[in-house]
């Protein structure tokens, strides 16, 4: 866990590092990192969503690109714990899962992403197939706005203080 002042006081590389963790896309960390110092959380979390708001198709798609699929055994670190109700699914659900992450990755060029804390495989799922009737803005759009949910919660995990 890091405080925002910790974050503030790090070198360049370091605090990229650290951002990264929570937003893969390039252009994101870079804009978070020149933007420092935050001196408080909720300074932090809405630079966050300012800078997500600038990103375009490009800087999604590079972010999208950074998680695991939902219900992917091999799945470690935060997006373990994200995607608890996955790990924890029978096996028909995960491969059910397993199906529709091919479907959704064929129709729309890029992984399923829900921000799946809290929710179980079935809830994932469900979402998963309703996103099927999307066209490709939409979905993109949607999708977006999911990652910016994770980007949140992992900002949470990163700093995990009120300061």
């Amino acid at each position: 866990m890091t405080t925002v002042a910790e974050l503030d006081a790090m070198s360049e590389s370091e605090a990229a590092e650290a951002l990264r963790a929570c937003c893969g896309s390039s252009r994101w960390v870079d804009a978070m990192t020149a933007r420092r110092p935050f001196r408080s959380r909720d300074a932090l979390f809405k630079a966050a969503d300012e800078e997500w708001s600038r990103t375009n198709e490009k800087d999604w798609l590079e972010a999208f690109s950074h998680h695991p699929r939902i219900g992917d055994r091999s799945t470690k670190g935060w997006a373990a714990g994200e995607q608890q109700g996955a790990q924890n699914a029978t096996l028909t659900v995960q491969d059910e899962l397993a199906r529709i992450n091919r479907e959704y990755e064929d129709k729309f060029g890029h992984i399923y992403i829900v921000c799946a804390t809290g929710k179980t495989a079935d809830e994932m799922l469900a979402i998963a197939k309703s996103r099927m009737s999307n066209d490709r803005e939409t979905e993109l759009r949607t999708a977006a706005e999911e990652q910016r949910k994770i980007m949140q919660i992992r900002l949470e995990k990163l700093t995990g203080d009120r300061s």
